[in-house]
């Protein structure tokens, strides 16, 4: 048995533990079983159909295999993968291992109906936006989600807390925490209702997607409605027709747009956050046996929100090449594509640097009065609606170079300007941590 350090994917090394959950649905073992359990719903469908050859198809023990397929172990993988050595093709071996099956029930007799007129790619664009489906369904939508209640969580914690921003990495208006961390939270929930919009497509059709050998064999039958019936109502995806050989893969290639416009999002957040704590004005939560450097024993690391940049930045990557490869194929058919994801090592590494922080409050309010410069905004607009003359450029003179500004100076600049003592007054009221809008 291969150790996890021989590894030469950090998926199914480093990070092996926190990918797990994702295993019943894109690992190899996965995929055998999704071919299986296409490949025997077909077989319980066509005897549905009332196909006269499978009458004495027993409906009893055809459970008895589906049950069987439902709790495949890896031994009985392993079968599949013997006979795949002998046929080198992936499917024929799952056909020939579902045949073997019957066989062990007594059902040998029925064995040439499994795959009955089939491609290959009725089987893999069947199996694989199901495993997909299921994937995002069990896993990662729920982890997204759940990340982005953390992220509505802290922010409950910032509720209150005058923030300096900083546009073009200048003092800029002031705003607030808790505000600054609902902007990622409005631009994720906006992406969701596209990323649940599209459909799990699969490709059913026979080898050029016109159910030739089906119509040859049985013309009274309308195979394009059965395959329509079996594809939404028996196996709970959406058909695609016309086709090729294969599944157009453009849905596909929408969801991985969708997730690169998440992923993008999250990236943005993991840099902002990432600035925050090297401002201090985020402080990470020591644990004691950790170790932040080999050479300097104080530091205590961003490196959750530098992995799931990490992370997203590679998932983004692979999503772009795979929406732009996916839906184009030579003609009917090429064999040059093939998927991979890092974006639940994101999501748990986003969630996992969410729960270490914790927020500094006072390095938060020192630094904003630091600024009092940040109030030129607020006078030059209150002197503007005062119609005194030219604001903003006597504004621009107080505050832009070398000078200090701090509130003795603006205090000073407020008690020499020709305007009414209530409207001097309003000015002195106002402060960096007060000037933050709504």
């Amino acid at each position: 048995m291969s150790h996890s350090l021989e590894s030469i994917s950090p998926i199914d090394g480093r990070y092996a533990a926190r990918v797990k959950d994702l295993s019943p649905y894109f690992s190899e073992f996965a995929l055998i079983k999704y071919r299986l359990r296409i490949e025997i719903e077909y077989l319980i469908f066509l005897k549905s159909l009332g196909l006269p050859q499978l009458t004495d198809l027993s409906a009893e023990k055809l459970e008895q295999i589906r049950v069987f397929i439902r709790n495949l172990t890896f031994d009985q993988a392993a079968r599949v993968k013997k006979i795949e050595a002998v046929t080198n093709h992936d499917v024929k071996a799952v056909e020939y291992y579902l045949k073997e099956l019957l066989e062990e029930k007594g059902l040998g007799a029925f064995g040439e109906f499994v795959h009955f007129g089939l491609t290959s790619q009725d089987i893999n664009n069947t199996a694989v936006p199901l495993s997909l489906k299921e994937g995002l369904t069990n896993v990662i939508y729920p982890e997204l989600l759940d990340m982005i209640h953390d992220l509505r969580q802290f922010a409950k914690t910032c509720e209150g807390i005058p923030m300096l921003a900083r546009t073009h990495g200048q003092a800029a208006s002031p705003t607030t925490l808790a505000k600054e961390i609902r902007v990622f939270i409005s631009r994720m929930e906006d992406q969701l209702p596209f990323l649940y919009a599209v459909p799990f497509r699969a490709k059913f059709g026979g080898a050029t997607g016109n159910f030739n050998a089906h119509f040859v064999a049985y013309p009274e039958i309308d195979w394009h409605e059965a395959g329509r019936d079996f594809i939404e109502n028996h196996i709970g995806l959406s058909r695609s027709h016309p086709t090729t050989q294969i599944e157009p893969y453009d849905m596909l290639a929408a969801h991985c747009h969708a997730f690169m416009r998440l992923n993008t999002i999250c990236i943005d957040l993991c840099r902002d956050f990432w600035t925050y704590i090297s401002m201090d004005y985020f402080m990470q939560k020591v644990v004691a046996e950790e170790v932040g450097s080999s050479a300097m024993p104080h530091k205590v690391n961003p490196i959750d929100f530098e992995n799931a940049e990490g992370n997203l930045g590679v998932a983004n990557a692979i999503f772009g090449h795979l929406a732009a490869k996916l839906p184009i194929s030579r003609l009917q058919r090429d064999l040059t594509d093939s998927t991979v994801a890092h974006l639940l090592i994101a999501l748990k590494s986003i969630r996992k640097g969410l729960s270490r922080l914790e927020i500094n409050r006072q390095k938060i309010a020192t630094d904003l009065d630091q600024h009092w410069a940040v109030l030129a905004e607020a006078i030059q607009t209150i002197l503007r609606r005062e119609g005194f003359e030219r604001p903003y450029e006597l504004l621009k003179e107080l505050s832009r170079g070398n000078k200090k500004i701090d509130q003795a100076a603006i205090e000073e600049f407020i008690a020499g300007l020709d305007v009414s003592q209530d409207v001097k007054n309003e000015l002195l009221r106002l402060r960096p941590s007060n000037y933050i809008g709504k």
